[in-house]
């Protein structure tokens, strides 16, 4: 079990056991590590990126409960920034999310599950996850030598890894041609355990809104069942 946390919490697909043989929640809990966006403690280098991001989104929120332009390390976030964020934060679900709703469409899709009712959504679920965080590992129940899966988690790993790093580099241009600013009595203060706690609770949020629903209907009611 610690193997497993340590695995798919940092981008690392090695795995020492059946992932599928987890009890329900177990499994959930592998996939919640990947969910986050490789931020506790993340893959070498997109860890850190992906902590920035998620720092910029409470940030943000921060700004908009105190009344004040959000600003980090003196440089404020406007419009074009926070639509780089978004696309950052949208493009790991909307990989995972629709390479599973397709999957689970297609009759003959379904059939490479070895499992069927939600543990069979959660080797799916987990598949797609995994392929998108580039992280490798799978749930062994889950036939996915196929022509469409290998296609379908292909096009989940381009989009769940090169969008990510296309929107952290576009921001990090745009605040490299941005004058810093300065520090002022409005500028919320970053490095109080205030923030910190806002930062979590803006990244369990924001993966709860984009996640929940698919866990609910997969481990979870797996476990309920």
């Amino acid at each position: 079990a610690v193997f497993g946390q340590v695995a798919t919490a940092t981008g690392d697909g090695a795995a020492n056991a059946s992932y599928d043989s987890f009890a329900s929640l177990g499994g959930a809990v592998l996939m919640l590590n990947m969910m986050l966006g490789e931020v506790a403690p993340g893959g070498a280098g997109s860890g850190l990126y992906g902590l920035v991001m998620m720092v910029l989104l409470a940030v943000f929120l921060g700004g908009l409960m105190v009344g004040t332009t959000p600003e980090y390390l003196r440089q404020r976030l406007h419009a074009r920034h926070m639509k780089l964020v978004s696309l950052y934060i949208l493009a790991l679900p909307m990989a995972v999310l629709t390479g599973t709703a397709v999957a689970m469409s297609l009759p003959g899709q379904r059939a490479a599950m070895l499992n069927s009712g939600p543990h069979g959504l959660s080797e799916v679920l987990y598949a797609f996850t995994s392929a998108a965080a580039n992280n490798g590992s799978g749930f062994a129940g889950l036939s996915g030598n196929t022509t469409w899966y290998n296609i379908a988690l292909a096009i989940a790993m381009v989009i769940g890894r090169f969008v990510p790093i296309i929107a952290v580099m576009a921001l990090a241009g745009t605040f490299a041609a941005q004058r810093p600013g300065v520090v002022t009595a409005g500028t919320l203060r970053t490095h109080a355990p205030t923030f910190v706690v806002l930062t979590l609770a803006a990244t369990i949020l924001l993966i709860g809104l984009e996640y929940l629903p698919a866990l609910v209907v997969g481990p979870i009611a797996d476990a309920l069942s």
